[in-house]
């Protein structure tokens, strides 16, 4: 299983690079990981809705270039689903079964996905109604997929 981690900037706080570096490492006895950053738009304080729109598009463009044709794509959104951790380790370990090889999950930037990237996600995924910074979401993230995996083998992981 191949799993990419599609995201806008770079994570800058040591404290997030430290424990996005920790699951990364646990994460490589279940699966390939690989990263595909791309640069993050500066955002003007007060920018119109126009402005913002375009940001995301021109953010949401170049995400979607580094996206294989044939990979499953899981967006986080705000409205996604909000699957608990056995139901996320659930539908990962289907998408395996199915053969789906390659999944890619999508973080976008501070104001969020552009439309033409939703629209290419085969799911939607949320793990709350709050905002988490885009830069923290990544370790949130990889903890739960770590534990998904840890939850299809029936290992023990802290609750």
């Amino acid at each position: 299983m191949k799993i990419t981690i599609a995201c806008v900037g770079k994570v800058r706080e040591k404290y997030l690079r430290d424990g996005i570096a920790e699951y990364a490492k646990r994460l490589g006895r279940y699966c390939t990981l690989s990263w595909y950053e791309v640069e993050d738009e500066k955002t003007p304080e007060n920018a119109p809705a126009e402005v913002e729109r375009k940001i995301k598009e021109t953010e949401g463009e170049r995400l979607l270039k580094g996206i294989p044709e044939q990979a499953y794509v899981i967006a986080l959104c705000i409205d996604g689903d909000t699957p608990d951790s056995v139901e996320l380790s659930e539908r990962l370990r289907n998408l395996m079964v199915s053969g789906k090889s390659h999944i890619v999950f999508v973080i976008g930037g501070s104001l969020g996905l552009s439309e033409q990237v939703v629209r290419r996600a085969d799911a939607k995924l949320s793990f709350s109604r709050m905002t988490f910074p885009h830069q923290l979401m990544r370790m949130i993230l990889l903890e739960q997929i770590y534990r998904s995996f840890r939850i299809m083998r029936h290992e023990p992981y802290h609750k």
